[in-house]
């Protein structure tokens, strides 16, 4: 068995014959809960670099096996009644109604113009999913009065996903572009679970489809600029994209192959520049052969999108860890890169603008136009016939501003970011969360945002990028809360907010709750000194110091921060007095923090998660025995080797669609994503890799005997991205060599018919996230209440 050595406490902890865990919950009342199941075992060796050993478990890798699906069947039954008996039973169900009760009874987002319709989303009342619609654009009175008579101005539902869902049981949409002529909907389905993605295209006039293709697993799409052509990418068997193909919608052959990457350790990403006129391939990931050289080969293409047969303009040779996001504008493409400048690296984090002449001969002659600064970073743009958008990172903080375009094409020299004469959108302070609009009009001089935070339900903004005005449009409704709610300047004649958090008409400030939860940024150090950006959210009225209960949330890869938008299901812990916190550990955030968290160096956000759990607890934010964790994917992986690390740190946790089972499955390049996962967790063909896996590898260092949390485990059966065998090996590898006592309150619960997204409907979401909080209350033998 692959595991780290046992800490000298679990050792000790062997030879007692005590559930040591016991003692530090509150008695819980009994339940007529049956016995957890007990999975087969079946001998398997697994070797890897001179080493053998056993994974009794590993049958469960075939998901056809007839025991597997009764496995799982009584997984359910077992979770269903353990959470089930939480708060003396119906806890699970009065939770569910509360988070129903908040959502409104239809949500729509607020129309955008592009060209001469106006698109928007919404919600019917009583349905789980979005119908995207559009109406024409008033012209005028008499346009109007025009539209009325002929009916033009009737609202044309483009597609609903409701309908999709209802008609095969699951609905998960992927990719969704309208031609630039706005003739044309080209969207990818997914009805299965797997992101086994189909691609359909729907002439909006006839509204029929006019075009399906009979190839699955397609990801990216980008439309020509003459409404004609699409482009799509296509994966291979391990869901890798790695073709680009072009098929003319006038045309009965089929989609015609444009470009093929053969490198394994690559995948293909498309988009169309804002102005249509060319599409970008983009061919990043890990490029380092066997042998350690580079390998040399072009990693971000062009081609003129009404011009498919000249083929691809190369723009720069792949370079490790470089990546380059290519816009248009006249005549020049404008390239966000993190490239070395004259072969030396910038002392810039991140990415720099740059640009070149759009002409095959004039890409390698780049003139650099802005480094951000030594304390902020680039992490996006957009662009307009008038504009350019920049979104930027400012000491942690996110920030978006607009520069006028186009830029002085006599520029020698770069220029500091503010000599620009950039406009920095205004936003609150306290903002944790920006989202961009769909901006899909390139003549437009107006960029939507949707700003959000912990305190600040999301915010539906546009910004007049020639006036440097904004008007806030709407704020997301919620219902059941009692409150008096505070304001963020509002204007004098403004005294209070609706209860729903309905913006009062034509007042140009935005609400938050900072008046009823406090939520502050502070900063956590971490075993190495290095500090932990750590979000702590609470109810001011409800929480009580050392006494309360928490849940500290972590993810820590692949550069993505945490989520800490709105989310209205929280009141519910909130209210009972919960402490919430968002750990942005190593492995997420821009590219030196991320790099910082990955391969050899995962163990930094291992232990940047437990410095940040030790600390809610020192401060006396959460009781030292209700301290719970929750992390998602491979989030899952950071909780579950966090809970090996320090078993007594977390009293309770759930790990969803986790990553658990890391050693086996990167031994296994047949597996979807694994081999393009190298670059994320390290190869471990390489001795040094795979001993760096096997070091915190949640499944191969369980410890024997030793007291483990209650675990609510969630899996998907269709789930492609991680195997729902690794939700179930590592339940029964509990259950069978860890406390017996402990063990039984870790739990597994299945989606049969979903994938690593889950059902994806705002009804369902809240029962989901019921039964994860009935778990947890139920664990700390909360009940119904906070401090019992």
């Amino acid at each position: 068995m692959l595991r780290r050595r046992p800490r000298l406490g679990a050792l000790l902890r062997l030879f007692t014959t005590s559930c040591r865990r016991s003692s530090l919950q509150p008695p819980q009342q009994p339940h007529l809960v049956p016995p957890p199941p007990v999975a087969k075992k079946v001998p398997f060796t697994v070797s890897a670099h001179g080493r053998s050993w056993s994974d009794p478990y590993h049958w469960m890798r075939d998901t056809s096996d007839p025991d597997l699906a009764a496995l799982l069947a009584a997984e359910n039954a077992y979770a269903d009644a353990f959470v089930g008996s939480a708060g003396s039973g119906g806890l699970r169900s009065r939770l569910a109604a509360e988070m129903r009760a908040r959502l409104p009874p239809s949500v729509a987002t607020p129309p955008q113009a592009w060209g001469p319709w106006l698109y928007h989303q919404y919600v019917p009342e009583g349905k789980e999913y979005p119908v995207l619609s559009r109406k024409l654009r008033p012209t005028g009175l008499v346009g109007t009065l025009l539209d009325y008579l002929s009916g033009s101005e009737k609202e044309q539902v483009l597609l609903d996903w409701n309908e999709v869902a209802e008609k095969n049981g699951y609905v998960h949409i992927g990719s969704c572009r309208i031609s630039p002529d706005h003739r044309f909907l080209a969207y990818t389905v997914d009805t299965s679970g797997g992101e086994l993605f189909s691609l359909q295209v729907k002439d909006l006039q006839s509204e029929h489809v006019v075009f399906s293709s009979p190839d699955k697993g397609i990801v990216s799409l980008a439309w020509a600029r003459n409404s004609e052509s699409l482009f799509y990418t296509v994966c291979d068997e391990t869901l890798r994209p790695n073709q680009v193909f072009c098929k003319k919608l006038q045309s009965d052959e089929p989609g015609f192959l444009v470009f093929t990457e053969k490198d394994v350790n690559c995948c293909v990403d498309i988009t169309s520049t804002k102005d249509f006129k060319y599409v970008t391939v983009n061919s990043n990931t890990r490029t380092s052969s066997e042998e350690g050289f580079f390998l040399d080969l072009f990693s971000v293409f062009v081609i003129e999108s009404d011009n498919v047969r000249e083929g691809l303009w190369p723009i720069k040779k792949r370079v490790d860890k470089v990546q380059y996001f290519l816009e248009h504008h006249s005549g020049f493409f404008y390239i966000l890169t993190n490239a070395p400048v004259n072969d030396i690296k910038t002392t810039t984090e991140g990415y720099y603008l740059a640009r070149c002449r759009a002409g095959k001969s004039l890409l390698d002659r780049w003139q650099i136009m802005t480094f951000p600064g030594s304390d902020c970073t680039i992490e996006d743009m957009d662009i307009f016939h008038d504009n350019l958008v920049l979104f930027l990172r400012r000491n942690g903080t996110p920030l978006f501003c607009s520069i006028n375009m186009p830029i002085d094409v006599d520029v020698q020299e770069p220029k500091e970011l503010d000599d620009l004469n950039p406009w920095f959108f205004p936003i609150p302070s306290n903002l944790c969360s920006i989202v961009s609009g769909s901006n899909n009009d390139f003549m437009s001089s107006t960029y939507r945002l949707v700003v959000s935070s912990p305190v600040i339900p999301d915010l539906t903004v546009d910004y007049d990028l020639r006036k440097r005005t904004f008007t806030i449009l709407h704020q997301e409704e919620v219902t059941s809360l009692s409150a008096n709610l505070g304001t963020v300047g509002l204007q004098p004649n403004v005294s209070s907010i609706q209860q729903n958090l309905q913006l009062v008409q034509n007042s140009q400030s935005w609400s938050d709750l900072s008046k009823l939860f406090s939520c502050e940024r502070i900063e956590v150090k971490s075993h190495d000194g290095v500090l932990i950006p750590l979000v702590i959210l609470y109810s001011r009225e409800a929480h009580r110091h050392g006494e309360s209960p928490g849940i500290l949330y972590g993810y820590g890869a692949y550069g993505e921060d945490l989520d800490k938008s709105w989310c209205s299901e929280r009141l519910s812990l909130l209210s009972r007095g919960w402490v919430l916190a968002f750990a942005d550990v190593r492995g997420g955030g821009d590219l030196s923090w991320h790099l910082a968290g990955t391969k050899a160096n995962k163990i930094n956000s291992i232990q940047d998660f437990a410095a940040c759990g030790m600390h809610l607890i020192k401060e006396g934010l959460v009781h030292q025995n209700r301290l719970c964790a929750i992390g998602c994917s491979a989030g899952g992986l950071l909780v579950g080797a966090a809970i090996n690390m320090l078993p007594d740190l977390f009293s309770a946790a759930v790990l969803k669609v986790p990553f658990l089972d890391i050693c086996n499955t990167m031994l296994d390049p047949t597996l979807p994503l694994t081999v393009l996962d190298y670059e994320e967790f390290g190869d471990p063909n390489f001795p040094a890799e795979f001993e760096a896996i096997c070091s915190y590898s949640p499944y191969d260092n369980l410890s024997p005997g030793v007291c483990y949390p209650p675990v609510l485990v969630t899996a998907s059966f269709n789930d492609t991205r991680v195997g729902v065998w690794e939700a179930a090996k590592w339940v029964a590898k509990v259950r069978d060599i860890t406390c017996t006592s402990c063990s039984q309150s870790v739990i597994l619960k299945t989606n049969m018919q979903s994938g690593h997204f889950g059902e994806g409907g705002r009804f369902m979401h809240c029962d989901e996230t019921a039964f994860e909080y009935a778990f947890l209350m139920k664990a700390l033998g909360l009940g119904d209440t906070t401090m019992t």
